[in-house]
């Protein structure tokens, strides 16, 4: 198994990283949708944390000298071991057709040649990206040396299993259990909605093709009749299931059988993703046995399809217990990059306490500040305890939305660090509320 990807340190020296933080790409949403591809470039920083001396890193945005110089140190790596280039998104194309079309593709050019035995890393596989490797003459991540590149049926695969109704298809094939549910185009949107309510009342409506709960409706009786005006694109319309967990598990497939990486509980708020809090507990043993079962053969799906790479399935479990898989994401997620970090950290622990999330302050601080507070009550991570708070992904827009993550020796520990640093921010918020 890769282990840049599987997240066990160290990787070999003689295998640097190309690092790709390609949050635009036509993966996960439409390229159309610039303003919410923007929003989620602001998290290429946290990509730092892959990097080993070496690497070269290309981001959306760029990384404030303060956010360098804290990973660097937390990771006990010189702040000018690895290479890192910005190449701001251009709107409506992916990231990696952008780099080819600049100046960045000379100076990257010019990096790889310097050190043999570069692989490209990308957040997403898409087209864009396979050109991106055969114009540098590097292997995507983690093919294999010989294979040099995905090929189109992989690609075509990640495009397909990163829509709900691709995901619906192969996972109904697979054997997995799913909310009820029918795809329709814009035009069909109000009568299948309808026709859907009148069979369990409350609903959800998707996009086709979306991540982290964008564009999701939760539509009950009480909304009818909807507009008439027909939305464009695909929708997926499905029963709304009342459950008491939304649940998530990370794999990894190779050369070899697919494997499950981590398991946990994922923060909501409308739909959207908020955070995640693994390992995943509180949960019936045969429940996570069986989500482990379905993204075992996802895996294999995916890899007689000639994919190599990370992917996930989100899944709900019902106040009955039943378990019900919603959807994929065949991609590096929210969570890939801090679970990565933390197994760098803490290389001897199998299965750490973790969880990562978005706490807002009650004032603006820059990040020295932030670190120097953590630092100052106690909180900030240690290495030598193995526990504390780390800010993984730079300044926040508005100074006071901070992603963080949290690890420590057990689970309580993990919450009782979070209402620590809950009460630090947000002292007027009792609740911890974020």
């Amino acid at each position: 198994m890769n282990e840049e990807l599987a997240m066990l340190p160290p990787r070999p020296r003689d295998r640097p990283l190309v690092i790709l933080a390609n949050f635009a790409s036509d993966t996960a949403i439409d390229l159309e949708q610039s303003a919410i591809l923007r929003q989620w470039s602001l998290q290429a920083p946290r990509e730092i944390w892959l990097a080993r001396p070496g690497d070269v890193l290309l981001t959306p945005v760029p990384l404030s000298p303060a956010f360098i110089r804290y990973a660097c140190s937390v990771l006990d790596m010189p702040i000018d071991a690895i290479s890192i280039l910005t190449v701001p998104d251009v709107a409506g194309a992916a990231m990696a057709d952008t780099v080819r079309s600049t100046r960045a593709l000379t100076s990257l050019r010019d990096l790889v040649a310097q050190r043999p035995g570069y692989r490209l890393l990308p957040t997403a596989l898409d087209s864009a990206t396979v050109a991106l490797a055969a114009e540098l003459d590097i292997p995507i991540s983690p093919y294999d040396l010989s294979t040099r590149a995905a090929g189109p049926d992989a690609v075509a695969v990640t495009a397909l299993l990163n829509t709900k109704a691709g995901f619906r298809t192969a996972a109904q094939d697979l054997g997995m259990r799913l909310p009820d549910g029918q795809l329709c185009d814009g035009s069909r949107l109000p009568a299948v909605a309808r026709e859907l309510i009148g069979a369990y009342q409350d609903i959800v409506v998707k996009p086709d093709r979306s991540a982290g709960g964008h564009g999701l409706r939760f539509i009950s009786g009480r909304d009818l009749p909807l507009a008439a005006e027909p939305a464009a694109g695909q929708w997926v319309v499905e029963e709304y299931l009342a459950h008491c967990r939304s649940v998530s598990a990370q794999f990894h497939t190779g050369e070899q059988e697919p494997r499950m990486l981590f398991s946990g509980e994922m923060s909501t708020r409308d739909g959207a993703f908020t955070g995640y809090r693994s390992p995943l507990a509180d949960v019936p043993e045969y429940t996570v046995k069986k989500l482990e079962r379905w993204g075992l053969d996802l895996g294999d799906y995916l890899a007689a399809r000639g994919y190599r790479g990370p992917y996930s399935i989100d899944a709900l479990v019902t106040r009955q217990g039943g378990l019900y898989a919603t959807e994929a994401n065949v991609r590096r997620t929210a969570t890939t990059t801090p679970h990565a970090m933390i197994t760098r950290l803490l290389p001897s622990s199998p299965t750490p306490a973790w969880l990562m999330g978005t706490r807002r302050a009650d004032r603006v601080y820059t990040f020295p500040e932030a670190v120097d507070l953590l630092a100052a009550a106690g909180l900030a991570y240690d290495p030598g305890t193995g526990a504390g708070v780390l800010l993984y992904a730079d300044d926040p827009a508005d100074g006071m939305s901070w992603r963080y993550a949290i690890t420590a020796p057990d689970p309580d520990c993990v919450r009782q660090l979070d209402r620590q640093f809950a009460l630090l921010f947000a002292p007027s918020r009792e609740d911890g509320d974020q």
